[in-house]
């Protein structure tokens, strides 16, 4: 299967390719959180089974804060509310992945910088259990590391990693394949090779979902993102292939930007146009639901043509 790679593209080009191709966003809506007083609910996962009933993981926090709780929603007459008996857990940006039968959930742990004063430092924490209520603690990855994902292949886990600093810059993705989750290490996480010509330095990004797609290949759910000359940040939901055997990928395409989804509040004015992809639900008649969060400080979803197929029949 041979994928198409160019060389690497910026963001501006990105967004050129994108605006040219006028795709279809439709049914935006914003879905309405409640039970948790005056915080914000954002960066959500897609909507997932568990125990029979349709749950989806929030960031929940304070508009002026960045101290952070995962907190487990369910459906009841249209709104989001915390599902009763669930665990919270104090992280960011949550997401969720089915390992061997296991539901694997993780997020952004952050805490205080070990050398600058009042800033903070972070990194991956995964849970599994068979189900929410029995989640435990299993891996804390690299510091420093967000966007640490996993993903079941047919024959073993995929690793999708995001170093920063003297490897990644501002934050490459890279790939690797271990035969169990015994094999998770922190010294594996931080040799593992990054994926050439998908980043230029300025700018970063990371995977934030991966599907299994039905010929093998990986179907990659992330972001990229810059900023502007005003230090504005900009944020894209974006995907591409991987062909987990070669680690051979596609082109990063952009498939949703902020003006497509409704006007709402953002926690920062830098913060405005940022559409972080929290996950992606596929369906059979060609088009997939897509979960993000809007300008961190809301959660909105959308329908739009499904990104994966195009390398599905590969």
């Amino acid at each position: 299967m041979k994928l198409h790679k160019t060389a690497v593209k910026t963001c501006e080009q990105l967004l050129m390719e994108y605006t040219m191709k006028d795709a279809a966003v439709m049914d935006v809506a914003k879905l309405q959180f409640t039970g948790v007083g005056h915080k914000d609910v954002y960066n959500i996962t897609a909507r997932f089974e568990d125990e029979g009933e349709w749950v989806i993981a929030g960031r929940v926090e304070s508009r002026d804060s960045e101290h952070s709780d995962v907190v487990f929603f369910v459906e009841r007459d249209g709104e989001w509310v915390p599902r009763e008996g669930a665990p919270t857990l104090e992280l960011q940006d949550p997401f969720f992945t089915k390992i061997n039968g296991d539901l694997v959930v993780g997020g952004v742990q952050i805490y205080p910088h070990p050398t600058k004063a009042d800033s903070f430092m972070w990194r991956t924490v995964f849970y599994r259990g068979q189900n929410i209520a029995s989640l435990k603690q299993f891996f804390t990855g690299p510091d420093g590391m967000k966007d640490l994902r996993l993903v079941d292949l047919k024959d073993g886990i995929g690793v999708l990693t995001r170093p920063q600093g003297d490897k990644g810059g501002r934050g490459k993705i890279g790939f690797t394949r271990i035969a169990s989750l015994d094999e998770l290490s922190i010294p594996l996480i931080e040799e593992t090779p990054l994926l050439e010509g998908q980043f230029i330095d300025a700018e970063w990004g990371g995977a934030n979902e991966a599907h299994l797609l039905k010929n093998g290949l990986l179907g990659v759910l992330g972001h990229i993102a810059s900023f502007d000359t005003a230090g504005d940040r900009h944020y894209y939901p974006m995907v591409f292939a991987l062909d987990p055997l070669t680690g051979e990928h596609s082109d990063i395409k952009l498939i949703a930007v902020r003006n497509q989804f409704l006007p709402g509040a953002a926690k920062r004015p830098d913060l405005e146009d940022v559409v972080f992809s929290g996950g992606l639900v596929r369906h059979q008649d060609g088009t997939a639901h897509l979960y993000a969060g809007i300008s961190d400080a809301e959660a909105q979803s959308a329908t739009i043509p499904d990104p994966f197929a195009q390398f599905e029949i590969l």
